[in-house]
Parts: structure tokens; C-alpha cells; sequence
């Protein structure tokens, strides 16, 4: 034992000296409980202005799980409950004997919460990490989290493993809290009288919707409850409008509460209700926002609870199976926010929107919306930072973004309103988040409207069975993505060929009707087609791409004489038309960053998806002609990124910028040159992935860390 606390004391003063070796000179020691670590405290000061701290931390071998952000987040809590708020450091390096780590702590960096970083800054560059407008209350926020998690996975265990429910599995449980999360978020942002029906009276939902109330009524008290969420699910402050005019709900007419033990419904609200009362970082009780004497959630920073629902969704969500929903790692989100948000703030155009209230992001296969909860973490940043903004003016920017710059769709109805729940926590019940059956034809996305995307579309050909049910399901696929691409209209399926040694006849899909058209005549859906042109003077068609800012083309592709011709539906990775899709959904100069399959990237036969993006090079010039966007980076991603989910497929990170646009025409490009492309290949993610689970005591470090770093420097 003495010999383990001599090489932790031993390496410990190695960390100590490091940092005093570049200016950090001030130091103070922490105590802990944990006799595996130890941990202290140190900072410098650079023209008579101390600079904020940065934690070390020493340990042991065999207690890596520290260095998954969860559990760092509570350790640093722990490590600092007798530090002023005001002295609390903004990063740390965690180190053990075969691993060493640097992370930014509880978003005090002005990000989303705690996450990995390349490198602690320079003692010249780290006093500009100050935030502008700090969050007096950050350690009572910090110490809910830590209860929060805690509690929400003990409610989770509870309800799968003793006292049952009427859930069929654990994302069951998942909905279930998010239910009750929309409701606690209801109570703490409404008058305190408002009262629904229920059994011939009105009754107060303040009164009915708490733990104490429930402890003493059991299962009235549990049906009360029921008929307020069927009241209150579809209240106009959560219902969204998006772009083609229509209204959508968080919950359908046909969602109720599920579970109906009174001791889950106890257990749950004193959870999420029974709070304590606030205190400022020095440790001085203040009145809560709802009631003078405790907290409520509404006191919580907003990125905190956004932390708390994402930790819970991400421990506790089975991606295996059923409809292929899956959750993209945080280091993958992390990263592609960090690029564009570091690009964003250098581009004066988007900047100007930004103030302006015009910024919009969007994820057109959304998920929980885990992208869109960090990009707003870093757009609320950016606007911290803005000069020339009074306070009131930068507070109402925020929640003119939060109602109007964010917009999500996706497929799975469950994910839809996990999304929904989570950006209301967040204090964006307003945010278009919306179903689709199909986020590549619906028209609630429009053209020309982003300026960012963030996505992780699905990708691959479907696998169907031999049998009959498997060759149906087949043909429905093929019709419907026939549609998808040639557009809405009316087609058959015919036989055009048949080779009798085979006994196989071919058959295709031939339109035979005009597209559908809404009331004002025009298309519902025109297909994947609108940016080829019919160059023919014969009979026969021949189509070649004129490229436009908010056409589409990838339902063809072109042969060998470099004329169009039509693909099969069935044959075509979904992810080759959602690069199409977000490329129209983009406001020309806007980004995109996009997780796709590397066969798209590398493939000799996806190699018009290339050109298409960047254009053909001309071998005189050496510049690329004819594509609709710059491609910014590729970053290579590790095979078992998606294991989790189930999925090998070796992925990488696409980074584009659409082209800007003509001013005397906005359908037409700019000829803008295709710069260097930044390349970078991530071996590991920070953790391996052992037993279902995200391992992180293996000692393998977050290499998008150092590649983030080496893409802002422009290495």
C-alpha cells in the first residue's frame, strides 16, 4: 500500500510540476475520501489577473471509469465542495499510470458540459475562458445532476427489476420518465392555479401533481394524474408549427401514461420535485423561481438538465433491434459541433443572421436531438460573446433561437418525442421537431433555409427474406423509394425483358401518370431528378446536370458517356440521397456535417457521388468545376463506433460548406475553388466497447481530441 502511495504522490508532483513549468505557479491541495487519487488545484496570473484553475487529478491503476464524463462530473463535484464558486476550474487533466486525459469542466468553457479536449490552454490564452455571464447557482446545479442521475437510474432499475409496471421494456421505462419530465416541466412553467377536468371538477394541477400528495392518495392520486397528462399533452405552448403550416404535438391524441403503481409515481416526483432549497456558489439560500423556500427544475441550468437527459437516455436505451434507432457517441457529436461552431464564428455572413435571429439548425433524422442539445449549448456561447448586445437584447436572442432556430424530424415516433421532451428541459418546448415518415420527401423541410445540419442518417440497403412476406415487404420498398426518387405520381411495375435459359423476367417501374399536385397546382414531391435537363433533339432522352441551389439529382447517375440515366430504387444507399437532401435544405454557404458509410467516400463506383459534391477536376487547371459544395474535411472514424447499435460499418465524418450563390440569380452557383481538405483518421474514442457497455478504464485516449485541435490551429 505505501509503495501505491508513493508512486501516486510521486506522479502527482510530476503533473504538479508540468503545470508550474508553464506559468501555473499557484497551487492548492483538495481532500478527498477516495485514498486512490490524489488532487489539487492550480493557477497562474498573467498582468496582475489571476486566470481561472484547472484541476489536477492523480490516480491509481484500476479505476478508469473516472475518465467516462458521468462519473468525472461527480468526481469533480465531490473533489471541490469547499471551493468558492467563483474559484471552481474550467479544466482538468485526469491521469492514472498508463492514461492521461484533459477535459473542459460543466460547460464553464462556454460548451456542453464536460468533455474531452486536446489540451489545456496556455496561461495566456486560459483567462479568456472567463464566462461572460456566470451561473451564480452552478453548484446547486451540479449537485442535482448528481442526484438526478443517480435517482433516475435507481427509477429505471426499480420499475424493470422489482416493483413492475405496465411497460413491455426498458425504453418503456424511458418514455415513461420523459411523460413525467413534460409534466414537471408544465407545473414549474405555469400559473400555479391551472386546473383540468376530472371526474365532474376542476382540479389544480400544482395540488394533484406531487410526490407528498401521491404518498397519500395511492392510486386516485395516480389516476388524477393520468387524466391531467391526456389534459395538458396537447397545450398550445408545446405545439410546434413547421415550415409547410403544419401543427405538431409532443404526444398524439393516442399517448397516455402507462404506468399506474402509486410507489413508481412516489418515488419518480420526489425524485425530480423534492430539490432543497437554492443556493448561490458561495453557499447563501435565494429564492427559487417557483416557490420562495425550495427549487424546482426550472432552477436548474438549462445545458444541466439537457446533461441529465442525455446521460440517463444514453445508459439506459437498448438500440439493438426493432426499428434500427440508434444514438450517435458523444465524442462524434461533440466534435463535429466543435468544427462548425469554430468555422461559424469566423464567417461574418452567418454571424450577421445569427444576430439578425435568422440562424437555423437542423437534423433531418434527429434521433433524440442529441446533436441539436449541443449545438445549442454552443450557439447560446457565441451569443455570450457578442459585443455591442445589452443584456435583455442577448437574453431575448437566446430564446428567439431556442423558439425558432431548431429543427429536427425523424421516423420513430418515440425518438420524435424523447427529442421534443429533451429541448423543452431545456427551455425550448417550441423547437420543430416533428414525425415524418420520410424526412428525404417531406415538405415541412425546406430548401435554402439552414445554415447548419448536423446528422447520422440511416444508411444501407435494406435485407428482405426469401419468403412471401420478405418478397412484399421488398416490393413496397422498391415502390416506395421509386417514388421517392422519380416523384409522386402514379406507376406500375412491368416487365421488360425476360431470358428464357434463366426463366427470369426483368421487370421495372414505369410512371404512368403526371406528379400529384397540392391545391395550388404544384408538385407535392418531384423526385431526385429536378437538376437534369433533357439535351435531346431525337426522340430518344438524354439527360445531363445542371446544378441549381436547390435542386436534386442523385436518384440518376450518370454512365459512361456522362449522360443520366435513371437507378433503381431499391439499389440506392439512402445516405447518397440525404447528402443530396441536406445539401438543398442549406442556405448557400451553409454547412454540413454528416456520418456516412466510407464506401461512399472510397468506392470506385460511388465516385459520381464525389463529383456531384466537389465537381470534376479540370487536369489543365487543377480546380474542381461543377459541384455543389467545398468539402471542408474527412475524418475517419473507429469500426466499432456504432457497435453499440449493433453495427460494424466502418463510418467517417464528411464536413461540407454548399456554395454561395450568384446575386443576379440565387439558383446559381459561385465557381469557388475547392481548398485543401483537411484529413484525419481516429483510432479510438476514449473507450472501448466490452460486455454491451462503454468501457472506458481501457487507457485509450479520445483521438478526435487531438484532430479537433489540430483542425482549429489549421495544422
Amino acid at each position: 500500500m505505501a509503495d501505491n502511495t508513493d508512486d501516486l504522490n510521486t506522479r502527482f508532483a510530476a503533473l504538479r510540476e508540468n503545470y508550474r513549468s508553464r506559468g501555473f505557479t499557484k497551487f492548492e491541495a483538495l481532500e478527498s475520501d477516495h485514498d486512490f487519487l490524489t488532487a489539487g488545484l492550480v493557477w497562474g496570473e498573467v498582468e496582475g489577473n489571476l486566470t481561472p484553475r484547472i484541476l489536477l487529478i492523480a490516480m491509481e491503476e484500476g479505476h478508469g471509469e473516472y475518465f467516462n464524463e458521468a462519473r468525472l462530473d461527480e468526481l469533480a463535484y465531490e473533489l471541490l465542495a469547499s471551493i468558492a464558486g467563483d474559484e471552481w476550474p474550467v479544466f482538468t487533466e485526469l491521469s492514472d499510470p498508463s492514461n492521461s486525459r484533459c477535459y473542459a469542466l460543466f460547460g464553464l468553457d462556454g460548451t456542453d458540459g464536460t468533455h474531452s479536449v486536446d489540451e489545456v490552454p496556455s496561461i495566456n490564452i486560459i483567462r479568456d475562458y472567463e464566462r461572460l455571464n456566470k451561473d451564480s447557482t452552478l453548484r446547486w446545479s451540479m449537485q442535482i445532476y448528481t442526484r438526478l442521475m443517480h435517482k433516475l437510474d435507481a427509477f429505471h432499475e426499480q420499475v424493470y427489476q422489482t416493483v413492475k409496471d405496465r411497460v413491455s421494456d426498458k425504453n418503456d421505462i424511458i418514455v415513461e420518465v420523459a411523460k413525467i419530465l413534460f409534466l414537471e416541466s408544465f407545473r414549474v412553467h405555469h400559473e400555479p392555479d391551472i386546473a383540468f377536468p376530472y371526474d365532474g371538477q376542476q382540479l389544480t394541477f400544482r395540488d394533484v401533481f406531487d410526490y407528498n400528495y401521491v404518498a397519500d392518495k395511492g392510486a386516485v392520486a395516480v389516476a388524477q394524474i393520468q387524466a391531467a397528462f391526456d389534459h395538458f399533452k396537447g397545450h398550445p405552448d408545446y405545439r410546434v408549427v413547421t415550415d409547410d403550416g403544419s401543427e405538431n404535438p409532443i404526444f398524439d391524441a393516442k399517448t397516455h401514461l402507462l404506468l399506474e403503481r402509486p410507489e413508481n409515481y412516489a418515488f419518480l416526483l420526489e425524485a425530480i420535485q423534492d430539490l432543497g432549497p437554492v443556493k448561490t456558489n458561495e453557499g447563501k439560500k435565494v429564492k427559487g423561481k417557483v416557490f420562495d423556500d425550495r427549487g424546482t427544475l426550472a432552477d436548474v441550468a438549462g445545458d444541466v438538465l439537457g446533461r441529465v437527459f442525455d446521460v440517463f437516455l444514453r445508459a439506459n436505451f437498448e438500440s439493438k433491434g426493432g426499428l434500427g434507432v440508434y444514438l450517435t457517441p458523444n465524442p462524434v457529436k461533440q466534435a463535429m459541433l466543435e468544427i462548425a461552431f469554430h468555422d461559424i464564428q469566423k464567417d461574418q455572413k452567418t454571424v450577421e443572421e445569427l444576430v439578425a435571429g435568422e440562424f437555423r439548425f437542423a437534423d433531418p433524422t434527429c434521433g433524440s436531438f442529441g446533436f441539436g442539445s449541443v449545438a445549442l449549448s454552443r450557439l447560446d456561447t457565441v451569443i455570450d460573446n457578442m459585443g455591442g448586445l445589452a443584456d435583455p437584447d442577448r437574453q431575448a436572442l437566446k430564446q428567439k433561437m431556442r423558439d425558432e432556430a431548431f429543427v429536427g424530424a425523424d421516423s420513430a415516433p418515440r425518438m420524435v418525442m424523447l427529442a421534443r421532451v429533451n429541448m423543452a428541459l431545456q427551455g425550448a418546448p417550441k423547437a420543430k421537431i416533428f414525425y415524418t415518415d420520410n424526412s428525404l420527401t417531406t415538405r415541412a423541410l425546406k430548401p435554402n433555409s439552414m445554415n447548419l445540419i448536423c446528422t447520422n442518417p440511416p444508411f444501407g440497403t435494406p435485407k428482405f427474406k426469401s419468403d412471401k412476406r420478405g418478397k412484399e415487404s421488398k416490393a413496397h420498398y422498391e415502390k416506395m423509394m421509386e417514388q421517392t426518387l422519380g416523384g409522386f405520381r402514379d406507376a406500375e411495375l412491368k416487365a421488360e425483358s425476360y431470358n428464357a435459359y434463366y426463366d427470369h423476367t426483368k421487370m421495372v417501374w414505369e410512371d404512368i401518370g403526371d406528379l400529384h399536385t397540392d391545391e395550388n397546382g404544384e408538385p407535392i414531391w418531384a423526385g431526385y431528378r429536378t437538376d437534369l435537363r433533357n439535351v435531346s433533339t431525337g426522340k430518344k432522352p438524354k439527360y445531363e446536370l445542371y446544378p441549381t441551389t436547390s435542386g436534386l439529382a442523385l436518384g440518376s447517375k450518370p454512365n459512361k458517356k456522362g449522360e443520366w440515366q435513371q437507378v433503381k430504387g431499391g439499389s440506392i444507399d439512402p445516405a447518397v440521397l440525404f447528402i443530396d437532401r441536406c445539401l438543398q435544405l442549406l442556405k448557400p454557404g451553409g454547412r454540413l456535417l454528416i456520418v456516412l458509410p466510407d464506401g461512399i467516400l472510397c468506392n470506385s463506383g460511388d465516385r459520381y457521388v464525389r463529383e456531384y459534391i466537389m465537381g470534376k477536376k479540370d487536369e489543365k487547371t487543377g480546380e474542381f468545376v461543377g459541384g455543389k459544395a467545398i468539402v471542408k474535411a474527412v475524418i475517419s472514424l473507429p469500426a466499432d463506433t456504432f457497435k453499440l447499435s449493433g453495427t460494424g460499418a466502418k463510418t467517417s465524418i464528411l464536413y461540407l460548406q454548399k456554395r454561395h450563390a450568384r446575386d443576379d440569380n440565387p439558383e446559381q452557383f459561385l465557381p469557388e475553388p475547392q481548398t485543401d481538405v483537411f484529413m484525419a483518421v481516429a483510432e479510438t474514442l476514449g473507450y472501448v466497447v466490452k460486455n454491451n457497455v462503454e468501457d472506458y478504464s481501457a487507457g485509450v485516449p479520445n483521438d478526435l481530441d487531438k484532430i479537433v485541435g489540430a483542425y482549429k490551429r489549421g495544422d
